[in-house]
């Protein structure tokens, strides 16, 4: 969701070979050479490994990554919601804390050049392609060929100030920008994970945790509930329904789970229609201020795969310095693309979420 990220904003416990936990900390142009015979994952040594998701006030969830040799750690969004790996080759400005990749510093960088370019919302990011290798957890990624970005100016103020170092896509090949085999591909050619499958844990103003190659049962209750994709581009499912108290709302027929968004967005008038049932509308900013104690608001619930995720009011609104606000906004996506919800955050705090590359499919339960 490229174009409009930055306005929303800005896995198994068992130690068997290919598990490896991500902790997360609490986002048409010439061709770039990119093939799979030089990408091989290296080190995988049968043990598990954690990359936390760090938690930053519920709104940025980041965990490390590191490219070059010797390693050059970054902190990246593992955002299923695009397909490419950038880090920065360029602090934003000089009073920055962003770290930065220095090719120059590692021993395994092989130039590439072509231009790499996105364009977001409100401006581009861009660099060029490099190679080197890429570790994610306790995989490798060798001769992995990425972007280092050296304009983030399309991010603008969000990401000044933002948590996160650089971008590591986790959806599908479709929307790879430039065709550039994606992290996952690379991981599943490789045939290092244990299944082909990673899962995600996002705490609620806590560290989280994303788990490559399973699923991690402390983390979620019940079974999981199964959801086939709509297509292999974003993990987008088909929306049965919109219920605000039970009662259905809206005509979107469409949503994709998100892990680079933090709120939930969706058409414009769905959103001010379930503000509407709460009593609240837009401020200037567009956003909708809410009475913290509100007393008998609605749930609402998304029918994903015939069965309803149910958020209570504490699930989607957020706190601030004593003031709160719905975390949801309305985006007008045109067709083809939308209209459509985008279940960010907010929604994969209480879900836990096994993304399923083999089965096109996601896993749903309750998380702990």
């Amino acid at each position: 969701m490229a174009s409009f990220r930055f306005a929303v904003i800005v896995a198994l416990m068992a130690p068997v070979m290919g598990v490896k936990r991500v902790p997360l900390k609490k986002v048409e142009r010439q061709q770039a050479t990119s093939t799979f015979s030089t990408a091989k994952v290296l080190g995988a040594d049968g043990s598990e490994s954690s990359i936390v998701i760090k938690d930053y006030s519920n709104s940025q969830y980041y965990g490390e990554i590191s490219v070059g040799t010797p390693p050059q750690t970054m902190t990246v969004i593992y955002d299923t919601g695009s397909s490419n790996l950038w880090v920065p080759n360029k602090k934003p400005s000089i009073f920055s804390s962003h770290s930065i990749y220095d090719n120059s510093d590692s021993s395994t960088y092989v130039a590439n050049g072509t231009t790499f370019d996105i364009e977001y919302g409100s401006g581009p990011v861009a660099g060029v392609y490099s190679r080197d290798t890429v570790a994610l957890g306790d995989f490798s990624l060798d001769n992995y060929l990425f972007a280092e970005v050296d304009d983030t100016s399309g991010l603008g103020l969000g990401y000044k100030l933002g948590k996160f170092d650089g971008i590591c896509g986790l959806a599908w090949p479709m929307i790879s920008v430039d065709g550039v085999p994606t992290p996952l591909q690379a991981l599943v050619a490789a045939g290092e994970l244990e299944e082909n499958v990673f899962a995600f844990y996002l705490g609620d103003e806590a560290d989280g945790e994303l788990l490559l190659g399973g699923v991690d049962a402390d983390h979620y209750t019940g079974d999981f509930a199964y959801v086939p994709l709509a297509q292999e581009s974003y993990w987008e499912v088909a929306l049965d329904a919109l219920k605000v108290d039970g009662a259905t709302t809206g005509s979107c027929t469409k949503a994709i789970v998100d892990s680079g968004t933090s709120l939930l967005a969706g058409p414009p008038d769905d959103v001010a229609a379930i503000a509407a049932q709460i009593g609240v509308t837009a401020n200037a900013a567009g956003e909708y201020l809410v009475d913290c104690d509100l007393e008998g608001a609605p749930d609402i619930a998304f029918t994903l795969g015939g069965a309803d995720y149910s958020l209570s009011f504490a699930d989607y609104i957020i706190e601030s310095g004593g003031q709160c606000i719905l975390a949801m906004q309305g985006i007008d996506i045109p067709a083809p693309a939308g209209p459509l919800w985008i279940l960010g955050d907010v929604f994969m705090r209480k879900y836990y979420v096994k993304f399923d590359l083999d089965g096109a499919q996601i896993g749903i339960a309750l998380a702990k």
